[in-house]
């Protein structure tokens, strides 16, 4: 367990969104991101006694900042270390098997860590990086200042407007003021801003300073609410100014035209237009800030004749020439995995929630489904099977909106904002985002509430129970409840966690208690962030409980089988345990469990519980080829910590090179013994044989 506070005689500041404490188990300093709820430990050869000093010391933005008298920081984790001269010019970049040394002089450290962590020392020092651990070492005791920066975005201003599709163009166009560059480097998540919120009213009012960036680029689009909600996120990662037009088309202050009515339909040209245009910003971006060896650069210069070095200082106009010159089919395959494709209702209730879905650089479509039957996602109760086992359900059903699956698309997660109850997407509200938005800080472990109000359901209790708070490198506050009253389980519901997972009965009248029933929708207020409601029917329980102040959670359509309940519920804590976000971990879940299908997320599906060991959340999949070797597929999730535009390296044999994250690398192949060393650097499920195993153990 670690401290909540600095220790007595401490001086070090504790910032609303970034804090410093000690542990109490090492010498060392804890940064921690009191928003995301995420720490980095970094320990030291003797206990430290932190002191605030000035955040804008460092070279690039700190949200808190403190100084530390040491001579070794160690670091048990896969940590990336940056290093630059005090101009802010890269000198190495150290990581995985590699140690390098530095001279006299003064330096910037930027440790890829799961808080973004800055230090600031004077050399000479060593930095040792090996699987699991890095070491910095300084050639003598001195003052290391240590800068740390939130992933929490919050907007800077509200932006109000009427429904007319004018005043939502002008407003739209507003939304590139959040981005902090508007060069390549914008494609890094930590450099797009929190678009202004939204807010309709009786006139359009733009604060001053929320104006759109100055980049000579607009798209021109027939004025209506369908047009400028599928172009909202492009115009704000361009900088382009929305205007009215006949025909929809990205126009440049060079002359360059791109117009969006080829043979494909116009939502498709768009997206592609931004999933072209923001990769090759990463493939040109390697000539910035970052210069790194990127996998994905060096297929593309194989493949085509593209000047990464003379695009990076070229006007965006220009830029953007080229990218559009570039055959989309020649780069489709490098292309990141898409995080989130948004199904939005082009109607004016749904305008407000336009500054989130810009905000995830989301896919925007129109919503198109098909209608499914209740009898193919409802669990049957009159099969034999079911009279052997226990079903989650009080016998009372309602009745219930239709059924809808989206059109199929290659995101990793897709949200509906529309009617019907959405099969394979989160059933997003506006209140899920705004609850996200107004998290507060939190100081103190992480909160898992555990609910099971049911004896005969004790098994999943005795499992998550199991689970949850088992990462020695994380403090959790584990809190189990059993059979509880009415009044109970409103006070349980009512007190602030980070993660509610309850167990028991649930149908369209309310929580099944000893005494009796609640129904979420009478409540004012919940203070759990997450939640696993896994009981028959929780669908419209879960969410009320979004609308009552959570930000997201997975439930259930129908009635679910008792044991089939347990598998999936103990699959899921693991998941979430560690890191999954709730959308990515139910996917995993789907290729593990036949029931699967009757879960589903409400409110933001991009929620985690806690932070990844290493900022990504990872899936492998591995396969026995000739001769005892193994082929691996190596899929990376995006986190909240790790968004689109993030670099990671594989700990891959002999890799040298980076990646784009939220990427799938396929086949690589290793020996029986590399594969167990690479699978034993990181907690994270492995799908083997169709099954799902969570070591190296099924290696024989």
């Amino acid at each position: 367990m670690e401290q909540s506070g600095l220790g007595e005689g401490s001086d070090a500041s504790v910032g609303l969104e970034v804090g410093f404490s000690l542990p109490s188990d090492s010498a060392g300093l804890l940064v921690r991101d009191q928003i995301e709820r995420h720490q980095f430990r970094l320990e030291t050869s003797a206990p430290v006694t932190p002191k605030p000093v000035d955040e804008t010391r460092f070279w690039f933005p700190t949200d808190a900042a403190v100084c530390i008298e040491t001579d070794r920081i160690d670091i048990a984790a896969n940590t990336v270390v940056c290093v630059r001269d005090d101009a802010g010019s890269m000198l190495a970049q150290v990581d995985q098997r590699r140690a390098e040394q530095f001279g006299p002089g003064t330096y910037s450290l930027e440790l890829f860590g799961p808080v973004k962590t800055y230090l600031k020392v004077d050399g000479p020092f060593t930095i040792d990086a090996k699987p699991l651990e890095t070491s910095i070492s300084l050639d003598e005791s001195q003052g290391v200042l240590v800068g740390a920066r939130s992933s929490h975005e919050s907007p800077a201003a509200t932006i109000t407007t009427t429904d007319d599709p004018a005043d939502v163009m002008k407003a739209v166009s507003a939304f590139s003021s959040a981005l902090k560059t508007t060069s390549v480097e914008r494609s890094y998540p930590t450099l797009r801003g929190h678009p202004p919120l939204l807010e309709l009213g009786d006139e359009l009012d733009i604060p001053e300073g929320m104006q759109a960036a100055d980049t000579g680029i607009r798209l021109e689009i027939p004025p209506d609410l369908r047009h400028i909600f599928v172009v909202a996120p492009l115009a704000y990662y361009l900088g382009a100014e929305l205007v009215s037009g006949p025909r929809p088309r990205l126009v440049t202050d060079s002359g360059f035209v791109h117009e969006f009515d080829g043979p494909r339909a116009f939502e498709d040209d768009v997206a592609r237009a931004l999933k072209q245009t923001f990769f090759l910003d990463c493939i040109v971006r390697t000539e910035g800030i970052y210069a790194v060896d990127l996998h994905e650069r060096e297929v593309v210069e194989s493949r085509l004749d593209i000047d990464a070095e003379a695009l990076y200082d070229a006007p965006l106009g220009e830029q953007l020439k080229a990218y559009f010159d570039v055959p989309y089919e020649q780069i489709k395959d490098l292309v990141p995995e898409w995080k989130l494709t948004t199904h939005v209702a082009p109607q004016p209730d749904n305008v407000e929630l336009l500054p989130f879905v810009t905000n995830d650089l989301a896919v925007v479509r129109t919503p198109d489904g098909t209608e499914v039957p209740h009898s193919e996602v409802e669990a049957s109760a009159v099969d034999d099977f079911l009279r052997d086992d226990i079903v989650r359900s009080t016998g009372v059903t309602t009745g219930r909106e239709t059924y809808v699956k989206p059109q199929s698309t290659d995101s990793v997660e897709q949200a509906w904002i529309s009617d019907g109850t959405p099969v394979g997407a989160s059933k997003t509200t506006p209140a899920a985002y705004q609850n996200r938005l107004q998290r507060k800080p939190a100081d103190g472990d992480i909160g898992i509430t555990v609910v099971c109000n049911d004896q005969e359901m004790l098994a999943e209790s005795d499992v998550v129970d199991e689970v949850y708070g088992s990462r020695e490198e994380l403090a959790f506050d584990v809190d189990a409840h059993y059979d509880l009253s009415r009044d109970e389980l409103r006070s349980v519901l009512a007190e602030p966690t980070d993660f509610l997972h309850y167990i028991g009965h649930i149908d369209g009248e309310g929580f099944q208690c000893r005494d009796g029933k609640v129904d979420a929708e009478t409540l004012d207020h919940v203070g759990t962030g997450a939640f696993f409601l896994n009981a028959c029917q929780s669908y419209d329980q879960g969410l009320a409980l979004v609308e009552a102040g959570a930000i997201g959670g997975i439930v259930t359509f129908s009635d679910v089988i008792n044991s089939q309940a347990v598998a999936v519920g103990r699959t899921l804590a693991r998941l979430l345990n560690i890191g999954f976000p709730l959308q990515t971990s139910l996917d995993v879940v789907r290729r593990d469990s036949d029931v699967a299908h009757q879960y589903g997320v409400v409110g933001d599906g991009g929620i985690s519980v806690v932070q990844t060991e290493n900022g990504t959340a990872v899936l492998c999949e591995v396969t026995q080829v000739d001769n005892g070797a193994y082929h691996l597929s190596y899929q990376v999730y995006p986190t909240s910590r790790c968004g689109l535009g993030s670099l990671i390296r594989p700990a891959f044999p002999d890799n040298n090179s980076y990646y784009l994250g939220s990427q799938r690398i396929n086949n690589v192949k290793m020996t029986q013994d590399e594969l167990r060393d690479f699978l034993s650097l990181e907690n994270m499920p492995i799908i083997y044989d169709d099954s799902i195993h969570w070591d190296e153990g099924f290696l024989t």
